[in-house]
């Protein structure tokens, strides 16, 4: 039997190859390990050009192998950048623009879980500053970019842990309230209102922006200490893997027509109402007009 990673593709691989062009160029965040590596390999298996942006330079070299070796592609590079400093982010933005004349989908994975009160390098909360600042940011700087690239993609790993949550704008960075799973909840409500308001700012530029929950997902990210981490790993044996973790990203970024699910919210295929939080304006706008104060933008 002919193995389609190294011999030649499988017939959908092919039509998605020939659909994407071998020129086209995908960045995706968090790609060292987990939902992010397994999206990185679906896209280099598509033909993409792929950027894995990584915060630990072996990790994401390994994880760059990894994904050379099973897609069969050799246009797989590796990008390093610690979201918890905005500063690595900047450059994190010009080496992708240094490197390639077009981007056409850009991937928002990379995310943690803290286990404790901690501040980024820039005086914010962890959660946050990881979770939404730095992909708000991000995304911010490559935006012309991906216009000039249209058509084009954005898509946002948000999650259900979203519901239940609500935002007070004048705490964000520093929360009276604060809990492990309550402030990785608010941060993914901050994805899907990011993703709402972003779609809004971007209507007739031909990018369509969308954000999705991946399931519940075996990976590392609750393995940061503490209770958190017993309790994940308690959890892991009954959790999807992160190959299938990865199959909406892959669907949002592959899809012919994406169009229906610009400033949708995502999970498996189809677009889910989520939180009545998330589907205010008011709240999405003005936090989309705190985020650029705090980043600087």
């Amino acid at each position: 039997m002919t193995n389609p990673s190294r011999d030649g593709a499988c017939e959908p691989i092919k039509m998605l190859r020939h659909l994407l062009g071998a020129e086209r160029t995908a960045v995706v965040t968090g790609a060292s390990s987990g939902i992010g590596l397994h999206t990185a390999l679906g896209l280099a298996r598509t033909g993409m050009r792929v950027v894995m942006a990584g915060r630990d330079r072996a990790r994401t070299e390994a994880a760059r192998r990894f994904v050379t070796e099973r897609s069969g592609s050799d246009r797989v590079a590796v990008m390093l950048a610690d979201f918890s400093n905005l500063a690595e982010v900047r450059r994190l933005a010009d080496e992708i623009l240094a490197a390639d004349n077009r981007l056409d989908l850009l991937v928002n994975n990379a995310g943690l879980i803290s286990p404790r009160y901690r501040f980024s390098v820039d005086g914010f909360e962890l959660t946050f500053a990881v979770n939404h600042l730095a992909p708000f940011l991000l995304t911010n700087l490559l935006l012309d970019r991906l216009k000039a690239s249209a058509p084009a993609r954005i898509v946002t790993v948000a999650s259900e842990a979203h519901r239940g949550h609500r935002l007070d704008i004048t705490r964000l960075t520093r929360p009276h309230d604060w809990g492990t799973l309550r402030t990785y909840g608010r941060s993914k409500l901050c994805n899907i209102l990011f993703t709402r308001e972003l779609a809004a700012r971007l209507e007739g530029f031909g990018v369509v922006a969308t954000c999705l929950h991946p399931g519940g997902v075996a990976t590392a990210i609750g393995q940061r200490g503490g209770l958190t981490e017993l309790v994940w790993r308690l959890m892991k044996p009954f959790m999807a893997s992160p190959e299938k973790g990865a199959e909406t990203s892959l669907f949002l970024a592959t899809t012919p027509d994406p169009t229906p699910f610009h400033r949708g919210y995502v999970i498996g295929k189809s677009l889910v109402r989520p939180d009545p939080a998330a589907l205010d304006s008011n709240l999405a706008r003005s936090l989309w007009n705190e985020s650029a104060r705090l980043v600087g933008l």
